[in-house]
């Protein structure tokens, strides 16, 4: 099962860039993982909110294929522990899921089309991140499941 992280926006800040390299690094140990990231529209100052969502589910689509398990992270979507998190995965694994998708929607987050192609809507928190944050909150949580389903050391209950 290969592991993907989409985001919308700009290239990783300095800030977040070593911890979201190193942990997505982690993460290759368990699955393939990698990130794509989505650039916005070039006129995207010149549209309007919803314009701008529709620019961006169309480059989201284009690019999901069929079989994809597509994650939408939202604040309003499901919270989730890191044990029951790590429980999910194995069962995505378990079910012969090829490929997760978890997606970090644009500024505004994402046209209705998105929501409504997404397999599950997951929260990290009720709080709103900046966008490197939970790029770096993403890859360290779903390294943290992956060792939890070895039974290794990292997490601590």
């Amino acid at each position: 099962m290969k592991m993907q992280f989409w985001s919308v926006g700009k290239v990783h800040e300095a800030y977040a860039k070593t911890g979201i390299e190193e942990f997505t690094k982690r993460l290759n140990n368990y699955f393939p993982a990698d990130w794509l990231i989505i650039n916005p529209p070039k006129n995207a100052g010149t549209l309007s909110e919803a314009e701008l969502k529709k620019a961006e589910a169309v480059t989201i689509l284009s690019q999901l294929q069929k079989d994809d398990h597509l994650v939408l992270l939202d604040e309003r979507g499901k919270n989730l522990s890191s044990p029951e998190l790590a429980q999910w995965i194995q069962q995505r694994a378990n079910t012969g899921t090829k490929r997760i998708i978890f997606l970090i929607g644009g500024a505004f987050g994402v046209d209705e089309r998105v929501s409504q192609r997404a397999d599950m809507v997951w929260s990290l928190s009720r709080l709103v991140f900046p966008h490197m944050l939970v790029r770096l909150i993403l890859a360290e949580q779903v390294y943290r499941a992956c060792t939890i389903l070895r039974n290794e050391k990292y997490h601590h209950s």
